[in-house]
């Protein structure tokens, strides 16, 4: 079709972005772990370079679709963040995310957390490629994309209904 920009299958590893962090004061919470929003904006900014790895356009961050946090970062750990495209719809693009900690004064190393977001391409000139699983752990992730994809239409579905009973008035002038 004229018009349309057709890019190549990719592996999930060339979509892979890597960032680390060094945990500092200003990163913890009044428990002494890093504040879940600040590790939030890391994950987005990271899982981002992999959407724009395989769409090699401009995407939006659509939804945060699954977050577990699975152990805490204190003071002095660092983080290492590890994103690839785990699944690819017409202008969606799942990205898998985990962030792995390491103790630096012991060199112990631990899953700390685990997501999935989603992206949107908003040109819809652009024909996403698809992703090929290599490793085990992306051949894993990978397999359940169409059973989240298939629920996440479901809660779209849900939250569409949900939206319709949600009230915009100023809270001060509602009876």
């Amino acid at each position: 079709m004229k018009g349309l920009l057709y890019l190549e299958d990719l592996t999930c590893r060339q979509t892979l972005a890597i960032t680390s962090h060094r945990v500092l004061a200003s990163d913890l919470n009044e428990h002494e772990t890093v504040y879940g929003g600040r590790l939030l904006e890391m994950l987005d900014g990271t899982a981002s370079i992999s959407a724009i790895r395989l769409a090699r356009a401009s995407n939006v961050t659509a939804s945060v679709d699954e977050l577990n946090f699975l152990a805490p970062f204190i003071l002095n750990d660092s983080l290492c963040i590890e994103s690839y495209v785990s699944g690819v719809g017409s202008r969606s693009i799942e990205v898998f995310a985990k962030i792995i900690g390491e103790h630096l004064t012991t060199g112990e190393r631990f899953l700390g957390l685990t997501a999935f977001l989603t992206f949107v391409v908003p040109d819809k000139q652009i024909i996403l490629p698809q992703v090929t699983p290599i490793t085990e752990e992306e051949k894993i992730i990978c397999a359940g994309y169409k059973d989240r994809k298939l629920e996440k239409t479901k809660k779209f579905a849900r939250q569409k209904e949900l939206n319709q009973h949600i009230s915009l008035h100023l809270p001060w002038d509602e009876n």
